[in-house]
């Protein structure tokens, strides 16, 4: 494909449709778009570009900002391999779940490659191009995990932004992985894991400590798994504050993900944490649970914090249920926090893009402006609000001006 194009009949949203001060709706119209290496260069009504440049017509479809899948392990997927489902083992303990990796890990290695890319190929068809995985660095695999997925990103070079966690998943102290991490981060992984340092490593200070002297050195940013209950989470994340008070170079690099605590906590308390967090950078990337327990994530926005989410285990030995959408990410962020109404699922949205929308709060358009990167989507949907709603299939991907999916 051409490095310099126009995209002409693109449907872009333009303002909300409001009727006695409510929003009923989401205007939109047809725009040609001029995209010059990676970039959009010009914006233009249907009718003011007269160009030799090629031209792909986009049909008007509606164009929507790249999807963003920030949280998920690519490396040890049964996509694309036999039905199975999740072992039942006392609901998924997590030490029974480390035995059974134990396990799994020989049988998984020998064609991970292939199925990592058959995995990736999938986001691609669901308009993810910007993705953060988890890898796993343990004793059974060693570095090997990391190798293969690096062999299997080699395949979507140029179609992608991936970034690596280097992940202990059966514990960094438990499993005295220390010196494999710190091959792992200098292999090229941007972001040093963890993996619940009271439970599964025994000691919260000294398990915390390690990750971040692994970060510090390395000098990469900190994702760290938290399924710990309250009596334990809620003491990690204040020592992981205290310890960034006193490191300005991971303020603004430090990502908590799952962070179930947080929905076993007052508001009030939720709410002091989730202050600390944003002016510390703090972010939350959360798998939107399902379950007895909410997370407070509306409130934790409220207080600045940056929220992200990923389709997680898309299927594997934890869980057999994903779609590897994160149209179905926010579609689900609409259901639990809002009442689908035009407005709440057109700001849905925005936990699938990056905090990327087309709209502002008072619904001027915002994106895409001339200079943005041409990292997009094209799907048949009138609006923001019916893609998130009703999650119409991803006609084409485009990264960095090229199209990496076309269905």
């Amino acid at each position: 494909m051409t490095d310099h194009f126009i995209l002409i009949n693109v449907r872009l949203e333009t303002g909300f449709i409001e009727n006695d001060g409510h929003i009923q709706g989401t205007q939109c119209d047809l725009f040609n778009i001029e995209i010059k290496d990676g970039q959009m260069v010009a914006i233009c009504g249907q009718n003011e570009v007269q160009s030799a440049l090629p031209q792909i017509d986009a049909d008007g479809m509606l164009m929507l900002p790249t999807l963003r899948d920030m949280h998920i392990h690519l490396d040890k997927t049964f996509y694309g391999r036999a039905w199975r489902a999740a072992k039942p083992n006392n609901e998924q303990d997590i030490f029974q779940m480390i035995a059974l990796e134990q396990q799994l890990l020989p049988t998984l290695l020998p064609d991970s490659v292939e199925h990592a890319q058959q995995l990736i190929a999938l986001l691609l068809s669901k308009g993810s191009t910007v993705i953060r995985s988890h890898c796993n660095i343990d004793p059974v695999s060693g570095l090997r995990s990391l190798e293969h997925l690096l062999q299997a990103l080699e395949a979507f070079n140029g179609q992608i932004e991936c970034e690596i966690v280097a992940f202990p998943q059966h514990g960094l102290l438990r499993s005295g992985v220390a010196s494999l991490m710190r091959e792992a981060l200098a292999l090229g992984c941007q972001w040093t894991g963890g993996l619940d340092p009271a439970k599964v490593d025994g000691d919260m200070q000294r398990s915390l400590d390690a990750m971040l002297t692994l970060a510090h050195d390395s000098g990469t940013g900190v994702d760290i798994h938290l399924h710990e209950a309250a009596s334990t989470g809620i003491p990690c994340i204040h020592h992981l504050l205290n310890a960034l008070e006193y490191t300005p170079e991971l303020q603004g690099r430090v990502t908590i993900s799952h962070a179930y605590c947080l929905a076993q906590i007052s508001d009030v308390e939720v709410q002091a944490l989730g202050e600390r967090m944003a002016a510390l950078g703090v972010s939350l990337s959360s798998g939107l649970p399902l379950g007895k327990n909410v997370m407070p994530l509306p409130l934790l926005r409220k207080c600045g914090v940056k929220l992200m989410t990923g389709t997680d285990s898309v299927i594997d030995h934890w869980s057999p249920f994903g779609s590897g959408s994160m149209l179905e990410k926010a579609n689900l962020w609409a259901q639990l926090y809002g009442r689908g109404t035009e407005y709440a699922l057109n700001r849905a949205l925005t936990i699938a893009t990056g905090d990327i929308l087309p709209l502002d709060e008072q619904g001027a358009r915002i994106w895409p402006l001339a200079g943005d990167a041409a990292d997009f989507i094209l799907l048949n949907a009138s609006c923001s609000a019916e893609a998130v709603a009703r999650q119409p299939a991803i006609s084409a991907s485009y990264f960095r001006g090229q199209q990496v999916y076309r269905a």
